[in-house]
């Protein structure tokens, strides 16, 4: 049995409790084996640890919730302490920046937020998880954000270039005609948060480099917010090269799926053993996101499901 104190950062106490207490009771509800008790800003907690995070959490979620819509009726607080942890409402999610035509870039899930507080904390991170769990498209929305608070000088992207089942020597065009459609992705995903202009004027003033990660090489990266995509295809000595590559004032995100390695067969991935040598030291986290943090088409998470039996009864058969 622990005590914990949570604080409610940033907005009234009274809007948080509710009228007489009654949101207060309900959250005592939901959680009966813990002793609540509220004390101006900040909860006093008492009971097993693990009940008092599943606590800290709603309570997040309830702040966020009151943040961006100003108020808390009963149902809304009903809905966030029904909710299974890794989903959350689009209006509860914390906004990462706007981005064009008006578009509001928030995270999306419980795990998508862990992955932007490990961020906050940390300067290297690693996010793993399958494909549609957010994981590019968060971390490119975090070095935005942090572009535009001035809090580094540039952005740096890379992917490894390995292909996929098809072959560099025959595309068309020069070496960086046959290397952008691997950066496609990481485009995309500006191109929805910077106007076309300045994020022209930015590519072209290198403000923001988009590259493959061999191009890393003998580089000192300060001042900088670097993302390394698709991990899982850069070999042990390449992602040591790439980290080693960090300058003092320098935030890194490396991004990779280990279920989709385009690795030739005689390359090992260096992720894997990345994560279980360097998961311990001080200011790195790694962030696992799963199946359950999907947000692009309904039918994607059942692909994933499906793909992961298959390999399961594949494994069973063997």
């Amino acid at each position: 049995m622990i005590e914990q104190t949570i604080l409610l950062a940033e907005i009234e106490p009274a809007a948080f409790l509710g009228t007489n207490n009654i949101h207060l009771r309900h959250l005592q509800n939901k959680f009966p084996k813990l002793k609540i008790v509220a004390r101006g800003h900040e909860l006093k907690v008492m009971g097993e640890a693990a009940e008092i995070e599943l606590l800290n959490e709603k309570t997040n979620q309830i702040i966020n919730s009151l943040r961006n819509n100003g108020s808390l009726s009963e149902a809304k607080l009903n809905e966030i302490l029904e909710r299974t942890d890794t989903e959350l409402s689009p209006s509860d999610g914390d906004i990462l920046l706007h981005g064009q035509a008006g578009k509001t870039i928030k995270v999306r899930t419980a795990n998508q937020r862990k992955l932007v507080e490990h961020v906050n904390q940390n300067d290297i991170v690693f996010a793993i998880g399958p494909a549609g769990t957010g994981k590019t498209y968060t971390a490119v929305a975090l070095a935005v954000r942090a572009l535009k608070n001035k809090e580094v000088k540039r952005i740096i992207l890379a992917r490894p270039a390995v292909e996929a089942g098809e072959n560099l020597g025959f595309l068309p065009g020069d070496l960086k005609e046959k290397i952008d459609p691997y950066l496609r992705p990481l485009y995309d995903a500006l191109e929805d948060m910077i106007a076309a202009d300045k994020l022209k004027l930015y590519l072209e003033n290198r403000t923001i480099e988009v590259a493959p990660m061999a191009f890393m090489r003998g580089r000192t990266l300060d001042n900088a917010f670097i993302i390394l995509d698709e991990a899982q295809n850069a070999t042990q000595p390449q992602l040591r090269m790439f980290l080693t590559r960090m300058g003092p004032n320098a935030k890194v995100i490396v991004t990779g799926d280990l279920t989709q390695i385009d690795l030739p067969r005689r390359s090992m991935s260096g992720l894997a053993p990345a994560i279980r040598i360097l998961a311990n030291i001080k200011g790195i986290k790694v962030q696992h996101l799963d199946v359950s943090d999907v947000v692009r088409h309904r039918l994607v998470k059942d692909i994933i499901v499906a793909y992961d039996q298959l390999n399961l009864d594949k494994e069973k058969e063997i």
